[in-house]
């Protein structure tokens, strides 16, 4: 039988990474590519055709292609929507323009909240009501959807979004709205609220399903194009996108919900950390990842990541308690992250009182650093670590890639040493240390906030830059150990190969724990199962590949957020006594505190169907009883500040390293992909895996 692969292509703000795995043995080879941001679909393209090109196998042997892509997230914060109609119930027209009563930060008299995602003009309120319950109050008035239809095939919109009241209890007058919209502007692409996020909250629900409206059109652009290339190239296998919750869909699922792929890059990472965890028996892991346009950390906890429906994305898009109401919120299960302007293109500047500062502007694939000479005249992270002889100039990228020193040092002296009167060195630390500063803080936002202590994980750091900076994260945090997986800087993209198709469902039900009908909580669990499983089916896979994971949203009533809980299985009187103990828990830890004797109610049902995929395994690498010197290839000058000065640092050929051996700091791994930055009173061990394990020296 000939092999089958399949491949992975992440795209980057900076790089887009591809890996292919041979899934009968595991093994694996990388690329990358510079992105193309002006057309994403050009260097995904590049990057899938030069790894079959280097690795010798043809498309046709290819099994499953997954994709990540933050062209979703992009065309929100660039302001790249489809133009986009909203129609809701009569009397909240302005429901997109009064959005919340929170601001970000409590004392900021100039915060102005984010421009409406639908214009005023493009607003329609329709004669219609149910209550609380979902009975019908008031039917719906066809006329004024006729009316509303019209004017918006008038005013050429692409998209239109329904959401009315109550709907997410009863979605017969969004599904006859939509139906009569057809009738009279059948090209318009439209979402019902229903569809998209069945859950109480109108402006939250209302926000989702316009983000899912407004962003389909360029999705499916998108998605549509990728598929005609791969389609030129002869590509017969399954094409998959991965989505925020850490699952994968089919692409043509994930045109019809791309409000499901907002968070669609960063996502493969931490699964990716999560897959290397479970292999090697770590169930506490923090994921690092940092790029060349952000840096992003998540939390895993005992082998599963944690995951929000507090998420907000647009000009300051972020996942934490606190601080919300700078981006548009989107109700769909996204993996837990903080991500921030700090990747390896983020340029440095010296504000009007003469601070230096990083980010979170990015100089990404284009100009790209001032190194990279194409260009580029601002300094950047990459600039900084380049004059501390971190890189060597002539094996970036494996040696594809040639970095200008001299370009690097005029950036930084001209921008930033000659206004503050610094030595160009001191800059650079100063750049590199204002970097690490702001990802030891997001590292905290996602353990100490969330109630976990940092010393109990360990830190997973990949991406093209985490290596470079991981070591002095662990020293600051006290992380007891520090992972740098084989392959660092394509490890988002192995990522997205190591996990499996999922759907997500909900459905509110408010009600008090003792006035629980149990009967009616299995009856909607039962019909989620059933949608799930029919959403699987249909996409190929087998009764025995599908499982399901039950969770519900709790609270103590009279709150006004809840907490996700496992819907434990087994008798449901147990189930709910377990469900209460794990709630007053989480809540102790989330908050601080717990109220075991507060009544506490049901508030939203989920439900995520899962497809299981076959994963690729890892491989062993080879044990040498030899010393690590077989792998030394030179020694050079390199900067510390626990040494204030340049150093002799040895640099090894990561490829050379074998299990069982001992890389004593100061020093430097190289690879095609990532440099590793070994610190003194620090020692790396290699294990079975090629990974390289970091911690202080015994």
């Amino acid at each position: 039988m000939s092999s089958r692969y399949r491949i992975g292509i992440d795209v980057g703000g900076t790089f887009t990474d591809g890996i292919i795995v041979n899934e009968q043995t595991g093994e694996t080879k990388i690329t990358k590519v510079p992105s193309t941001p002006s057309d994403p679909s050009i260097g995904f393209l590049v990057a899938v055709e030069r790894i079959l090109k280097e690795s010798k196998i043809k498309i046709k042997d290819i099994e499953i292609l997954v994709h990540g892509t933050t062209v979703a997230t992009n065309s929100i914060i660039e302001g790249k929507l489809a133009k986009t109609g909203f129609i809701t119930t009569e009397g909240f027209r302005d429901l997109l323009e009064i959005q919340r009563q929170i601001r970000p930060s409590l004392y900021d008299l100039l915060f102005e909240k984010p421009i409406p995602l639908v214009p005023r003009y493009l607003c329609f309120g329709i004669t219609e009501r149910l209550d609380s319950k979902g009975n019908e109050l008031i039917p719906l008035d066809e006329k004024s959807v006729v009316h509303s239809a019209e004017q918006l095939k008038k005013e050429a919109v692409e998209a239109i979004a329904i959401c009315f009241l109550h709907s997410f209890l009863n979605p017969d007058h969004e599904q006859k709205c939509r139906e009569i919209i057809k009738g009279v502007y059948p090209k318009a692409v439209i979402s019902i609220s229903s569809d998209v996020a069945p859950e109480f909250r109108e402006y939250f629900r209302a926000s989702t399903t316009v983000i899912n409206a407004g962003i389909q059109p360029v999705v499916e652009k998108y998605l549509s194009k990728i598929e005609s290339k791969l389609n030129e190239i002869g590509f017969k296998g399954e094409s998959l996108i991965m989505q925020s919750n850490g699952g994968v869909l089919t692409f043509k699922a994930a045109k019809f919900k791309p409000v499901f792929m907002v968070e669609s890059g960063p996502a493969a990472g931490v699964i990716a950390s999560t897959y290397i965890g479970n292999n090697l028996g770590f169930n506490n892991i923090m994921s690092f990842d940092m790029g060349g346009t952000t840096a992003k950390t998540g939390l895993i906890e005992k082998g599963t990541p944690r995951i929000t429906k507090e998420y907000e994305v647009g000009t300051a898009a972020r996942a934490e308690y606190g601080a919300k109401g700078s981006g548009y919120p989107i109700r769909t299960p996204v993996i837990d992250l903080i991500e921030i302007g700090a990747g390896g293109g983020s340029i440095a500047w010296v504000d009007s009182g003469g601070v230096l500062r990083v980010g979170p502007k990015s100089a990404g694939a284009d100009p790209a650093p001032a190194c990279y000479g194409k260009g580029g005249i601002e300094p950047t992270i990459t600039d900084a670590n380049l004059v501390l002889n971190r890189f060597d100039p002539d094996h970036f990228l494996g040696g594809e890639m040639k970095l200008d020193k001299k370009a690097a040092y005029s950036a930084i002296k001209e921008k930033c040493s000659d206004k503050l009167g610094l030595d160009v060195v001191e800059i650079a630390l100063g750049i590199v240390e204002i970097a690490n500063s702001a990802m030891v803080n997001a590292l905290r936002r996602i353990s100490l906030q969330r109630g976990y202590d940092p010393r109990d994980f360990i830190l997973v750091a990949f991406g093209g830059a985490g290596p470079v900076h991981a070591n002095r994260l662990i020293e600051e945090l006290e992380i007891p150990k520090l992972l740098i997986p084989m392959s660092p800087g394509t490890t988002s993209a192995m990522g997205l190969l190591v996990t499996d198709l999922k759907h997500d469902f909900s459905n509110t039900l408010i009600e008090k724990i003792e006035n629980l009908n149990l009967d009616k909580v299995n009856t909607l669990f039962n019909e989620m199962e059933e949608k799930g499983k029919n959403e699987l089916l249909k996409e190929g896979r087998g009764l025995s590949s599908i499982k399901y994971q039950r969770n519900v949203d709790m609270r103590y009533v009279g709150q006004s957020y809840e907490l996700s809980i496992p819907f434990s299985e087994g008798n449901i009187k147990d189930a709910l006594k377990d469900m209460l103990e794990s709630f007053h828990k989480e809540h102790q830890k989330s908050y601080g505190f717990g109220a075991p004797e507060e009544p506490v109610e049901f508030v939203t049902l989920r439900l995520t169907a899962i497809g299981t995929i076959n994963k690729p395994k890892m491989l062993k690498i080879s044990s040498e009883k030899e010393n690590v010197s077989i792998a030394l290839r030179k020694i050079r000058k390199v900067y510390f500040a626990e040494e204030n000065d340049f150093i002799d640092c040895p640099s090894y050929n990561r490829y050379k390293l074998a299990a069982g051996m001992l890389i004593k700091g100061p020093a430097i791994v190289e690879e095609m992909d990532s440099t590793t930055v070994i610190h003194p009173n620090y020692e790396g061990e290699v294990d079975d895996f090629g990974n390289i394990l970091i911690s202080a020296s015994k």
